[in-house]
């Protein structure tokens, strides 16, 4: 085996771990097959002189502390998040999923373009896990970025099941002193209930799946505010212009699960997470939104974040106060530390509560766990109006074909689908390898859906950003452009309850 060699950097991973060998883990709706038998992954080689960084991974049952509560959850190990896996673009992945769960699993490498067949989607492209088996994923990671790793069964994200994967990039001058790797979650397992248990709640408390509503059709008052499994919190619902937010968001709902905690790197507020530097140095902290049903604006209170990276893709730095990251959604900042002790804070939308770590380089008082930072207040950076730095941008050519992605559904019934149906039901995009493909979307719900695509990252048509998974305001319609690989490649919300409710369709690119 081989492993990835330290850079000249200091690395704060915080707790994470550097994966050499490291831990994995995923079952139902999102699963169907549509038909036909699963083809076994194809073996995969790392080619003559190719790095290999391999890494063991052991999703199970296990008990977690949150500040001396504790919970029953399943994890990669003993720990969430799992271990960070680290390799350089150019690196051959040879990671072995040990499951020791009771249910089926599976891995998806979330936003690394990967060959299909080692993308993770069981039902579609692999066969599931089965507990007490073990399952080897191979593939080349081709690009550099901040990615992560998840099922991509059932609800089991919403459990300890995620991990970060970081890429290096050789080229990368690395003009920072210290570098951290942030994972925001949002947390119910185990605190009485189950995310099965709170899907199973959703549906039942809005009805058939039947019906599939166009335009919303929401019925918010009657789901209750403050409940477990279907709080609903208001916000504004008309878009601004520009890219930066002041006070009051376009992004309709706060989302359909009341959760009890909110976490930075597996710890609650009243158990922070402390990041410790000296005052004036660079740092580059990579933020991951690994939660299932939550959007958060993120701030480090007395700074000012220097926004470098979206999805893993350099974009034309742009400052900002405080930014808004969906789930699934990665972005890399860089900060000049002042002197003192400031709350890291990332506030989720439309609902009560927040995660919070700590970043000290000098004297003064730990801030509350209620401290809540001016910036959040101000200016709330929109990722999608960043512009990609010109090395990633596509090759400019007209779109060779264009599709219509519809997002339909509505609370009540509980049934959220993909160009008027659920997954199973709906008819899979077709599109060529070869020709430039344009998608349109309309978010045709009055919910925010962050829309992620497996495969090769998509472009925005009206700026050109690269990105693999974009927030669509309530009634929002965007046009994205990609050049697609060979496969069966997964689209969906990555709202996971929404997504288990049907919002899900494939891309079937041939040659």
């Amino acid at each position: 085996m081989s492993s990835p060699q330290p850079t000249r950097r200091t690395l704060l991973l915080a707790g994470l771990g550097l994966v050499g060998s490291g831990a994995l883990a995923a079952c139902s709706r999102t699963t169907a097959p549509l038909g036909g038998a699963i083809s076994p992954v194809p073996s995969a080689s790392p080619t003559p002189g190719q790095r290999v960084v391999t890494a063991a991974l052991t999703p199970k049952p296990t008990t977690l502390d949150l500040a001396g509560t504790s919970v029953q959850t399943w994890a990669y190990g003993d720990a969430a998040p799992g271990q960070l896996i680290r390799a350089t673009a150019g690196d051959f992945l040879r990671v072995t999923v040990d499951n020791q769960l009771p249910v089926d699993t599976s891995v998806h490498w979330h936003g690394v373009r990967v060959r299909n067949a080692a993308d993770g989607v069981p039902g579609v492209i692999q066969d599931p896990i089965k507990p007490g088996t073990q399952y080897v994923y191979e593939f080349t990671a081709p690009d550099p970025g901040t990615y992560f790793f998840h099922p991509h069964s059932g609800v089991q994200l919403d459990r300890g099941l995620y991990a970060p994967l970081i890429i290096d990039d050789p080229q990368e001058p690395g003009a920072y002193d210290a570098e951290w790797v942030v994972v925001l979650d949002d947390w119910i397992d185990g605190t009485g209930t189950t995310p099965d248990e709170v899907l199973k709640k959703l549906l039942a408390d809005g009805g058939s799946m039947g019906g599939m509503s166009g335009n919303g059709g929401m019925d918010h008052g009657s789901m209750g505010h403050g409940t477990t499994g279907s709080g609903m919190t208001g916000g504004a619902s008309t878009p601004s212009s520009g890219g930066m937010m002041m006070g009051p968001s376009p992004w309709g709902d706060g989302g359909d699960v009341t959760y009890p905690h909110y976490l930075v790197n597996g710890r609650v507020p009243g158990d922070p997470e402390t990041f410790s530097a000296k005052p004036g140095q660079r740092v580059r902290i990579r933020v991951i939104n690994a939660a299932s049903d939550t959007l958060f604006s993120v701030a480090l209170g007395g700074h000012r974040l220097t926004v470098t990276h979206s999805d893993g893709h350099p974009v034309r730095p742009t400052d900002a106060g405080a930014l808004w990251i969906g789930m699934g959604e990665r972005y890399d900042v860089v900060v000049t530390l002042g002197d003192g002790a400031f709350p890291l804070v990332a506030q989720p939308y439309g609902k009560t509560g927040r995660a919070m770590a700590i970043v000290r380089t000098g004297a003064g008082a730990t801030p509350a766990a209620d401290a809540k930072p001016s910036e959040l207040d101000g200016d709330v950076l929109v990722g999608s109006a960043l512009r990609p730095a010109d090395a990633v941008r596509l090759p400019d050519r007209a779109p060779d074909a264009t599709l219509d992605l519809t997002l339909n559904g509505q609370m009540q019934p509980y049934a959220w689908g993909i160009n008027g149906a659920p997954f199973g039901e709906n008819t899979p995009l077709t599109a060529t390898v070869g020709r430039r493909l344009r998608i349109r979307v309309a978010n045709q719900t009055m919910m925010t859906h962050p829309l992620h695509l497996h495969g090769p990252a998509f472009a925005l048509a009206d700026t050109g950003l690269r990105k693999d998974t974009v927030l669509l305001a309530p009634m929002e319609t965007r046009e994205i452009d990609l050049d697609p690989d060979a496969g069966d490649w997964a689209v969906h919300c990555h709202n996971l309850y929404h997504a288990e409710a049907g919002m899900m369709i494939l891309l079937r690119a041939t040659r």
